[in-house]
């Protein structure tokens, strides 16, 4: 049948089979026509009667044989008790209706009906096994337990379940609420089934259900990506305890917040008291780091010359110089140097050098056995990133003076910076340093470094020989030859050439490495690109869903292929489990998306909220309608 006959299906003249309640006159109720052979209706028993026990229409005009309390056969007096009596086979296999598909369907002949439902309570199916029980046991038959006149919200479209207040949901794939009385099959929706299970919260960094793995790679980026970045975002816009005491505005940056202890024992930058803060900019509204040196009184304007030299260098290992400025604003006079803000990371010190906790074993409190050595594989990498910084400062013609394991940060995976650049030559302006002299101290401070790093202590160069021991144990001999060069007092200057000459072939490995980490990134990149489609067809839902007054329609987003499309949209985002709560299934809401993107020949049953309009569709037949709705509002733009 062709796409376009779908707009002919509106809501008001559905032609799908209405589902309606019982009605309690006699003369409402339909049962097939009896065949001649079969018996008079006087002399069959009720089937309320045997399945539940009692009939509610015994004395509202029920046809068939109700026995008495007092003879409780259900069997009429004088016929005898005999099993084909009881249940005659044609009892048994009583008719079902179900639900016919127009000759004008809107997919044609469907082989079966997904749905089966009664319309005689005399025609109940049962098992053939069913016999005789109980009946003053068993529970009551009420047709009235879930109102199957609606209890409708003011618009008509919810559903709740009665007097057990559940909501139903027709789209419950998961077989509770839509079992059978007695075989618990999913078959009825009228009837819920028992809890198998209760949905745990999510953790906090996820927005969804685990996705399936083919879609994990292919719709979003990994889970660890996406929480790395979630929690930098939420770093950054971590608001300041009450109370510090800290100035509104600073030279243009406000909402300051400290990023170190501001009482205690402080962190010193060399003979000087240091604070970092995070701020953000008046200008761009992005945070930066502040750092903040106490008591410091400039002596000349000059001394920002370096400053501005270091805001002209730009390098992956280095975090960017903004400016600097001396401010009053915290009671004293203060020399505040700006730099750009990397949330989350830590430093060198923090991460491989700091003091391990200890653990108790055998009663003895002793550090933990297990290796807490770096691997050879990242130090290396430090090695060649920090070289790589060195190279670019010394081809400036400036100094780093600040390589040190407390100023190392990693911002990433094994991805350093080195921070509080620029910052020594405007403490040190005074004191007139020649260069070179100063560039071979920067080769000295990285051998201590790698010290450092390697015997995970900080005071190791306090014995030279044992350092070197250590290092030989755990590393092979290429780190210790250039450990040894950046410590060695040479007697001719060295170069950072002569330092990338030792590093040799490590080069290609980290170049490889850092193109292997780029393809990733962007592989996950091109996985949040795949959203775009999914977003778009957000997008004409949101048009077209619940829409005004359009084409002098009142009621046009509720008829024809709109109203096909509501109905698609309330099976995609608008189930409930089997205890009335909302199901935020985001595989489901994905499955569904990219079926109906793709166009598929797969067929779904789609359900009015009132439960009163019931159509077999495809992906394919929706997409047209889609497709068919947004084009005529584009039209009715245009026109």
């Amino acid at each position: 049948m062709a796409t376009g006959d779908l707009a002919f299906f509106a809501r008001p003249a559905s032609s799908a089979v209405k589902i309606v309640a019982p009605s309690n006159t006699h003369d409402t109720l339909t049962s097939p026509k009896p065949s001649p052979k079969k018996e008079s209706a006087a002399q069959r028993p009720c089937r309320n009667i045997v399945i539940y026990g009692s009939c509610k229409f015994q004395d509202k005009g029920c046809i068939y044989y109700h026995p008495s309390r007092d003879n409780p056969s259900p069997v009429p007096p004088n016929e005898s008790p005999s099993l084909s009596n009881a249940l005659p086979a044609q009892s048994v296999n009583a008719p079902v209706f179900v639900p016919k598909i127009p000759s004008a369907s809107l997919t044609g002949t469907v082989s079966s009906p997904p749905l089966e439902f009664q319309v005689d309570h005399s025609q109940s199916s049962s098992s053939s096994s069913s016999g005789p029980s109980n009946y003053d046991d068993a529970e009551s038959y009420d047709p009235y337990a879930y109102d199957l006149n609606g209890n409708d919200d003011a618009n008509g479209d919810s559903f709740t379940g009665g007097s057990h207040g559940m909501q139903l949901n027709p789209y419950d794939q998961s077989g509770h609420g839509m079992l059978d009385y007695e075989t618990q099959n999913p078959m009825d929706v009228f009837y819920g089934g028992q809890s198998s299970f209760v949905r745990q919260q999510l953790n906090y960094h996820l927005y969804s259900q685990p996705l399936p793995e083919t879609l994990q790679q292919r719709f979003f980026v990994s889970d660890d990506i996406r929480e790395e970045l979630q929690k930098r975002s939420e770093t950054i816009y971590t608001a300041p305890a009450p109370g510090l005491g800290l100035p509104d505005d600073l030279q243009g940056y406000h909402s300051l917040m400290p990023l170190e202890n501001t009482t205690g024992e402080r962190r010193k930058f060399g003979s000087w008291i240091s604070t970092v803060y995070r701020a953000v900019s008046s200008k761009d509204g992005m945070p930066y780091v502040l750092r903040r040196v106490e008591n410091f009184r400039l002596s000349s304007q000059a001394a920002f010359g370096p400053i501005e030299k270091w805001s002209r260098i730009r390098h992956p290992n280095i975090i960017s110089v903004r400016e600097a400025f001396t401010t009053r604003a915290f009671g004293g006079d203060s020399l505040v140097v700006v730099y750009d803000y990397h949330p989350n990371s830590k430093t060198l010190s923090e991460a491989h050098v700091k003091p391990k906790s200890s653990q108790f074993q055998n009663g003895h409190n002793r550090l933990a056995t297990q290796d807490t050595r770096i691997s050879e594989r990242t130090l290396w990498s430090y090695i060649i990133q920090i070289a790589s910084a060195l190279k670019a400062v010394h081809d400036a013609g400036l100094s780093m003076r600040v390589i040190d394991a407390s100023k190392v940060l990693i911002t990433g995976k094994n991805r350093i910076r080195i921070s509080s650049c620029g910052i020594v030559d405007v403490l040190m302006h005074d004191a007139r340093q020649d260069i070179t002299r100063l560039q071979q101290e920067d080769f000295t401070m990285f051998g201590r470094l790698v010290f450092s790093l390697c015997c995970t202590s900080m005071g190791v160069m306090n014995d030279l020989q044992k350092a070197i021991a250590n290092l030989s144990k755990g590393y092979s001999s290429d780190v210790k030859s250039v450990a040894l060069f950046l410590i060695s007092k040479a007697t001719t200057f060295k170069t950072i050439g002569q330092l990338f000459d030792l590093i040799g072939s490590r080069l290609l490995t980290e170049f490889n490495e850092s193109q292997n980490a780029t393809d990733r990134l962007e592989g996950e990149l091109m996985s949040e690109l795949e959203n775009g489609r999914l977003v778009r067809l957000l997008c004409k839902f949101g048009f077209i869903n619940e829409r005004p007054e359009f084409a002098r329609d009142a009621r046009w987003s509720e008829t024809g292929d709109r109203y096909i499309i509501k109905l698609f949209r309330d099976y995609v985002f608008h189930q409930v489990d089997e205890h009335g709560r909302p199901v935020v299934n985001l595989s489901h809401v994905l499955t569904c998306l990219n079926k109906l993107d793709a166009g598929v020949d797969e067929r779904i049953m789609l359900i009015s909220r009132d439960e009163q309009s019931c159509l077999v569709v495809s992906y394919k037949e929706v997409k047209a309608c889609v497709s068919s709705a947004f084009n005529e509002l584009g039209m009715g733009e245009m026109g």
